[in-house]
């Protein structure tokens, strides 16, 4: 059994996490950083252990000072919440070592999803459905060119080791193909440690829909339907919702099926997350799979009712997932509140949080760590809440969270705020009628006008 977990985070998701183990009558230990002495995770936790600079890199990033701070306090367990040290299998390997109970994936799961032309071997061999591309890893421009001209252009140039968008590039023709690739795998590189690139085929249209699921480690595992993620800026995900408004029963059944199908085959332990993309003539294509609890589960436990950390923590302690259907009650949607100015190519606005007055009412749930007079630090992500609304309807849904948006009030600071009352304002928003390059086109409308 689990009686003290140590929470390797900051911010609201080290809170949101925080919450669920005191209602399950668990211990917490806070760690933080000198720039977060003040945040609300550190202030709500039973115990808190400062463990270096502001830097990631000397304090979140650090395994050696996390693992001094659980066996200094007793901790018996870790949960790495997202970003950080969440997907890092060296340190769950760390935690096993220790006998600290790592909250997440295995080291094996880990390893094998990380790498995305793994990932996409083991999903294949799976019967998932796998964009047309490259088996594995391609060496040379010369070798993916090969390719890329066997199944025809356009393609996608993406990074092995990957994520966010870094690494990725796209190739219309052969004549830029060398190139792309080239900036492609230098990116990759310098961002993941990791030169290798594959070849995928562009899909048209493309929506950005995950599953979530929930494992225990046997292969009994469970799927909690979709979310719709297509409202991003360069790869960067703003607006989530569930379920997607183009997804009927029958191809949530279908999709359900294949990221359990997937989730199965490597006996996934933990909450973790299918993602495919969907195009626009309704087939599905596997993209990547995530082994943590990701930013927008909130739309997920909206309209499941469920809570997915208590669940993580459950299959954690040895409880095993029992196969069962789990119902979409009604309509969510998740705004990611960023410290941005939206009309300054979203630079980021760290500073004093003069004013903070978040919304509230019927259907309306604020994740956040932010309150007034709270230093936004500039060393980390920007996020500083996430507003998410649910109702019996979509449209509802829309109004709900407009109202919300309306209602939130957030002062010395630049916030994304209307740019997602300008989004949810759009027909094509309120239509359901987007891709994932939707951004790429929307005219934010200047302020005050």
């Amino acid at each position: 059994m689990i009686k003290k977990v140590l929470i390797a985070n900051r911010g609201e998701i080290a809170l949101r996490i925080m919450r669920t183990c005191h209602e399950m009558g668990l211990k917490t230990v806070a760690v933080f950083s000198t720039a977060d002495r003040d945040s609300l995770h550190v202030r709500f936790s039973d115990e808190a252990v400062c463990i270096g600079p502001p830097e990631s890199r000397d304090s979140y990033l650090r395994p050696d000072r996390i693992i001094a701070a659980a066996e200094v306090t007793g901790a018996d367990a870790i949960h790495p919440g997202y970003g950080f040290l969440s997907e890092n299998a060296a340190f769950s390997e760390i935690c096993a070592d220790h006998k600290i109970k790592f909250i997440g994936a295995s080291p094996e799961n880990i390893r094998l999803m990380g790498n995305k032309s793994f990932a996409k071997k083991t999903m294949l061999a799976a019967g998932v459905p796998v964009v047309p591309g490259s088996d594995g890893e391609v060496a040379t421009p010369e070798e993916g060119l090969k390719v890329a001209e066997e199944m025809g252009f356009p393609v996608m140039i993406k990074a092995s080791a990957g994520g966010g968008g870094r690494g990725m590039r796209l190739a219309t023709g052969s004549d830029e193909f060398e190139r792309q690739f080239k900036t492609a795998s230098a990116e990759a590189g310098s961002a993941f440690g990791n030169e290798g690139v594959y070849i995928e085929k562009f899909v048209s249209g493309p929506r950005h829909i995950e599953i979530q699921v929930l494992g225990d480690g046997t292969g009994s595992c469970i799927h909690f339907g979709e979310r719709e993620c297509s409202i991003q800026r360069r790869h960067q995900k703003l607006v989530e919702e569930s379920p997607s408004p183009v997804v009927d029963a029958n191809l949530r059944a279908r999709m359900g099926e294949s990221a359990i199908l997937g989730a199965s085959s490597v006996n996934y332990e933990g909450a973790g997350t299918v993602e495919f993309l969907l195009d626009d003539q309704g087939n599905y294509y596997f993209m990547e799979m995530n082994t943590r609890i990701q930013v927008e589960h909130p739309v997920t436990e909206e309209v499941t009712d469920c809570d997915l950390v208590e669940y993580q923590i459950r299959v954690a302690m040895g409880e095993k997932v029992r196969k069962r259907d789990i119902p979409l009650l009604g309509h969510a949607i998740e705004c990611r509140i960023n410290a941005e100015n939206p009309f300054n190519n979203f630079s980021p606005s760290p500073g004093l949080i003069q004013t903070f007055h978040p919304s509230g009412g019927h259907g309306v749930r604020v994740d956040t760590h932010a309150y007034a007079g709270y230093q936004i630090p500039p060393y980390y992500d920007s996020m500083i809440a996430k507003l998410i609304v649910r109702a019996r309807t979509r449209d509802l849904a829309i109004r709900k969270m407009l109202r919300a948006l309306d209602e939130f009030v957030i002062e010395g600071v630049h916030t994304t705020i209307p740019f997602h009352q300008q989004l949810l304002s759009s027909d094509a928003f309120q239509k359901g009628d987007f891709d994932t390059r939707f951004l790429e086109t929307f005219v934010l409308k200047p302020p005050n006008l």
